[in-house]
């Protein structure tokens, strides 16, 4: 059975956003005359903060936007919840115009859609854990009993069972973080917008907190947009990748898609140092079944290691280093590939050749 995709929650279609008095002629002066930002901040005095961005987000989707501090990627980010706005462009969320919104819906939307979390968590030093993370309850009203309840379980939820009554002087910027996510959690948002929330901490926090959040994501449902600087961050955490520079989305793609298929050299360069072990997928670089028997001729699979399209490089060398024979690469019962071991040493140098047949190869 096919299963249906998944429905754009966020859609942001043709944002542009130029500060400055004379940001209109600005535009028109890029699209007419294709000047370059510079000449842009040179002849009118504006400064170009994202050209033209494009893109949609589904429901339970980690969509991170990567870039060099400067690229656009936090004044893109908000424009979802209109903190923003355009010079042009528009912002859907679940079908609904965010730029055609008025004050109240604006702030209902901000209050009970959506969620936001800084890299600055901005916690109130007055008040303990549990009051910040349940504030935005208590100023929608919701009674106390169910406050109590929301509380525990957000706190629960990151890991700060037993420090509800502290206060945010005495935890560690870890927790003050955590306090954070929860708080976030608490407000039951349909869209959560997280902008360099982990990138101030040490790596090894950083790391249990990306766990810890890529857990209550998946638990949770929430459709995410995740900025960050750091590609490992966004390979780890993200279900696709928005690279950004100078404005522009460079490109859009899962993270093996980013990894084995840069569009530009900027890309390539960003992606040089990353393992492919953890990403490649088998279906990348078999070979069709078919074509590996025409090239081979008949051949007896008897004793052949199995796996799947989508098991990664790592699990395909754990199956090589125990054989000669190639592995054999099976979906729903069926024989659709092959990866020899020159493949697989092709792929982890990511090689696009990986899966081009050789005559006659036999291991």
């Amino acid at each position: 059975m096919t299963k249906s995709p998944r429905e754009d929650v966020i859609r942001c279609e043709g944002i542009w956003k130029i500060f400055g008095r004379k940001s209109r002629q600005a535009m028109d002066a890029i699209l007419s005359e294709g000047l370059s930002k510079n000449e842009i901040r040179e002849q009118y005095d504006c400064v170009v903060g994202v050209q033209n961005a494009s893109f949609t987000v589904k429901r339970g989707e980690i969509f991170c936007i990567m870039g060099l501090s400067g690229s656009g990627k936090s004044t893109l980010i908000r424009h979802i919840n209109r903190l923003i706005e355009p010079t042009a462009g528009s912002v859907f969320i679940e079908g609904q115009n965010v730029n055609a919104m008025n004050a109240r819906d604006l702030r209902a939307l901000r209050a009970q859609r959506i969620g936001m979390v800084f890299q600055s968590m901005a916690l109130m030093p007055h008040r303990t854990v549990r009051d910040n993370v349940v504030f935005s309850l208590e100023v929608r009203g919701v009674p106390e009993e169910e406050r109590a309840r929301v509380a525990a379980h957000a706190i629960e939820a990151v890991d700060l069972t037993g420090w509800e009554a502290k206060y945010p002087d005495e935890l560690s910027g870890g927790m003050q973080q955590r306090v954070g996510l929860a708080r976030a959690i608490a407000a039951d948002p349909t869209i959560l917008l997280m902008d360099e929330p982990f990138s101030a901490l040490d790596p090894l926090i950083r790391k249990q907190l990306q766990t810890t959040f890529m857990a209550l994501s998946a638990e949770l449902h929430k459709t995410t947009v995740f900025i960050t600087h750091d590609l490992d961050e966004a390979i780890r955490i993200g279900d696709r990748i928005a690279i950004m520079k100078d404005g522009v989305l460079v490109q859009i793609g899962t993270p093996e898609q980013i990894v084995t298929e840069p569009a530009d050299d900027y890309v390539a360069d960003f992606v040089a140092g990353i393992s492919k072990l953890d990403l490649v997928s088998a279906a990348r670089i078999m070979q069709p079944i078919e074509a590996y028997r025409q090239a081979q001729g008949a051949t007896d699979t008897t004793g052949w290691p199995k796996a799947r399209p989508e098991d990664k490089l790592n699990t395909l060398v754990d199956l090589a280093v125990g054989t000669d024979h190639p592995i054999l690469i099976e979906a729903d019962g069926k024989m659709v590939g092959v990866v020899t071991k020159r493949a697989l040493l092709r792929g982890i140098q990511g090689r696009e050749d990986a899966a081009a047949p050789l005559k006659m190869e036999t291991a």
